[in-house]
């Protein structure tokens, strides 16, 4: 009796030791997400870009949920067929490796469960007598500590597939690429037995042996009995197929800022369409090929409804370091240019100040010391918001931008997402509208998708679970105008194809100052796509702007996208837009009377039946668009009121706005004129005197001497000129002067010429002469 107490005594005191040193020296047991590595997965789960872990190694996140069950089946048929019955270590196995090792003379099967495996994983253990007591001794502990799934989970991350590569799931990418929920039974066989031996049984260097090695694991399964026969033999005639091992670099800099952005993140599900990626980037490399040295290029694709990024190529050539490839100009703060101005005119719509067909002139003009010129420095006289907006012309542009106000302007694009940054200490001024602040693409992206969305856009999503905020950028009804305006505005020749011209689409395209960025963006009814070329470091490319060099980009990149039928469907406009003619210069619709105040007739799209006025004068100009005058029956002259006549008839005249007279033609400058005065009357009201280009007469001919390679000159002034003069020749900016000082004109060599002297007020002349070799 005392021996029996004696023996429990000792075995109570060895209990207590074991306990004691189980706590003491646990197990170093990882939680399932410590040192893994990053992974960015598209929206459809195949890996973009994966960030090694700390250690270096490849290891995805995975849990047996995520890996196809019949890898399961294969890794404890193979490895472990006891593993959910036993407590770490199998003593029926071990007893069976220690026979079969004295009966062959060498080691046949381990005996090792995979819990002794993970042991082995998570802490370097020698591999002799000693070290195998001490993992059988861990394995204890670990099942002491974790459920089974938790064991399996760990062996899935963390079990070697040869060189850097960690886990199943990495495995499976890695060698196969496909994720491990979707492996074969030939497959989930070879990675099975791969972690054994990984670096002789590697399929993408030794085939054959892993070809044997997987055929030993499906004879295995047989025997076992665990899967069907039939199955078993299609999976044996399977190849051992396996392609270079490669991490995955699929929209490198998108994956990179994800992982910028939530750096604590181990998978990043993300919005990416996989096979328009690699489409686009494929695409892009190409393009690029024809841009200068240096230069780059990035694209956006969203979807309009959505706003999910599906396409993100943040640079043309990601390794390329003498294109800065590295740089992600999708992020990076950069002029604009003129692809503001759709939401300026939206703006200018929603607040009543204009209607599509409303007048505006495109002619010299300063606004409180600024002088905006276009591209080119073409002016075009009358145009209506329409075309300001197609030919996107920078003079109406910024008359809008003044009455809208810098300040409001900025506000309403800073509350849909779209951020102005300005120089420090700078307040917004009228150069915003023409690309004088910075933005980033994938903000203006998502503010150009409220065109096609109701007006709603706001900030793009980058991930599948993400929330974004919706916010309103223009009414539904102004965003349906300007997107009307701009899908009708054509391509040029050499891009339209039917390819294309079936979809609608809107498109803008814009120039930064010193030819530094070229845009284009595109909107069909499902996408928007935003182009940018430039050079990351911000030096010029001379002779590359919008139209000629990211337009071609962004209409080769659409032909490859998918097509709806709401892509070709027709366009109906909500029910706060409406058509309306209207009548130019006065602006109002053409009635009874009021006939033959309609010199020319325009169709407008009016935003809840708002009429505003066609045409803002400027400041300092009081007269009034129609004046009343009486004629005097019998002669036709007008009558002022200190003049009598025996019989006189009141009549309207509609007058055009000054500076829009120099671009009229004779016969409608005749119908806006006020008639003569009746001989014998004065006119008690103060006339504008007028302004005549002196130096040259109207008809000229200018002989070149022949085989001069000088450029023909004359010296001319601007007589009645009042304050600066602006000189154009074929309505293209050739020079200013001041008052009636002399101005030296440069001709082009050969033809007609038509020369246009237009001063501060309004007044003008204009001629044409001839250049004759």
């Amino acid at each position: 009796m005392l021996a029996w107490h004696k023996h429990l005594a000792v075995g109570g005191a060895l209990l207590v030791v074991i306990v004691m040193l189980d706590q003491l020296l646990p197990p170093p047991i990882p939680s399932s997400m410590a040192r893994a590595s990053t992974l960015v997965l598209a929206r459809d789960g195949t890996p973009l870009r994966v960030f090694v872990s700390t250690d270096g190694v490849w290891r995805y996140p995975v849990t047996p949920a995520d890996v196809s069950p019949l890898y399961v089946d294969a890794l404890l048929g193979y490895e472990d067929r006891w593993f959910f019955q036993h407590p770490g270590v199998n003593p029926v196995a071990l007893v069976r490796a220690v026979v079969q090792a004295l009966q062959h003379g060498e080691v046949i099967s381990g005996g090792s469960t995979l819990t002794m495996q993970v042991a082995r994983l998570i802490e370097p253990i020698p591999r002799h007598a000693g070290g195998k007591l001490k993992q059988m001794l861990r394995a204890l502990q670990i099942e002491r500590r974790l459920t089974k799934a938790e064991i399996l989970t760990l062996y899935l991350e963390r079990a070697p597939f040869g060189g850097t590569v960690e886990g199943v799931e990495a495995a499976s990418w890695a060698y196969l690429g496909k994720p491990s929920k979707q492996l074969s039974r030939s497959e989930a066989a070879m990675l099975a037995v791969l972690p054994q031996a990984p670096s002789r049984l590697r399929p993408d260097r030794h085939p054959q042996a892993a070809r044997k090695a997987r055929d030993k694991v499906l004879d295995r399964m047989r025997r076992q009995g665990q899967w069907p026969e039939d199955a078993l033999i299609e999976a044996v005639q399977e190849p051992v197929v396996s392609r270079r091992l490669v991490p995955p670099m699929l929209a490198a800099l998108f994956a990179q800022r994800l992982r910028h952005e939530q750096p604590d993140a181990r998978v990043l599900r993300s919005t990416i369409d996989v096979a328009l990626q690699r489409l686009f980037e494929s695409r892009l490399t190409a393009e690029v090929t024809r841009l200068p040295a240096r230069s780059s290029a990035a694209v956006l694709l969203i979807d309009n409804r959505t706003r999910d990024v599906l396409v993100y190529v943040g640079s043309a050539r990601f390794a390329d370091e003498d294109r800065l490839g590295h740089v992600d100009m999708i992020r990076a703060i950069r002029s604009p240019g003129s692809t503001l101005k759709p939401f300026l005119y939206g703006l200018a719509f929603d607040a009543g100040l204009v209607h599509s067909a409303s007048l505006m002139v495109d002619a010299p003009q300063t606004f409180g010391g600024y002088r905006p010129s276009n591209f080119g420095d073409f002016f075009h006289g009358p145009v209506t918001v329409a075309d300001a907006l197609r030919r996107s012309l920078n003079v109406p542009a910024v008359e809008l931008l003044q009455q809208v106000t810098p300040a409001r302007f900025t506000a309403r694009l800073r509350h849909a997402g779209l951020r102005l940054v300005l120089p420090r200490a700078a307040v917004p001024n009228l150069s915003i509208i023409l690309g004088g602040t910075g933005t980033r693409l994938d903000q203006i992206a998502g503010a150009y998708a409220a065109l096609a969305n109701g007006g709603v856009g706001g900030p793009v999503r980058m991930l599948i679970d993400e929330q974004v905020q919706d916010r309103e950028v223009l009414s539904p009804g102004a965003a349906w105008i300007v997107r009307d305006i701009l899908e009708t505005n054509p391509l040029p020749d050499q891009l339209s194809s039917g390819m294309i011209n079936d979809v609608r689409l809107a498109w803008k395209t814009g120039t930064s100052y010193g030819y530094r960025d070229a845009w284009a963006f595109g909107v069909t009814p499902t996408y928007t796509l935003g182009v940018w070329t430039g050079r990351p470091d911000g030096t010029p490319m001379p002779g590359h702007y919008g139209a000629v060099t990211a337009l071609p980009m962004l209409v080769n990149l659409l032909r490859a996208l998918p097509r709806s039928a709401a892509d070709r469907a027709p366009s109906t406009p909500p029910a706060s837009v409406s058509s309306r003619d209207i009548c130019w210069p006065t602006g109002v619709p053409e009635v009874g009377d009021r006939e033959s105040l309609c010199h020319v007739k325009q169709t407008a799209w009016l935003l809840d039946g708002n009429l505003p006025p066609t045409h803002v004068p400027p400041p300092g100009d009081n007269l009034p668009l129609v004046r009343s005058v009486a004629i005097d029956t019998v002669t036709g002259h007008r009558v002022p009121p200190n003049c009598a006549a025996e019989s006189t008839r009141l009549a309207q005249v509609a007058r055009w706005p000054l500076p829009a007279m120099a671009w009229l033609s004779i016969e409608a400058r005749r119908k806006s004129s006020l008639p003569p005065v009746k001989p014998g009357c004065s006119e008690w009201v103060e006339t504008l005197r007028s302004l005549h280009i002196d130096g040259i007469v109207p008809g000229t001919v200018l002989r070149r001497a022949p085989g001069s390679e000088r450029v023909p000159r004359v010296q001319l002034s601007a007589r009645g000129a009042d304050g600066r003069v602006y000189w154009l020749v074929n309505d293209k900016l050739a020079g200013l002067s001041e008052g009636e000082g002399r101005f030296e004109l440069s001709l082009p060599q050969a033809g007609m010429s038509s020369i246009l002297a237009f001063d501060d007020r309004g007044r003008f002349d204009r001629l044409s002469l001839r250049v004759v070799e």
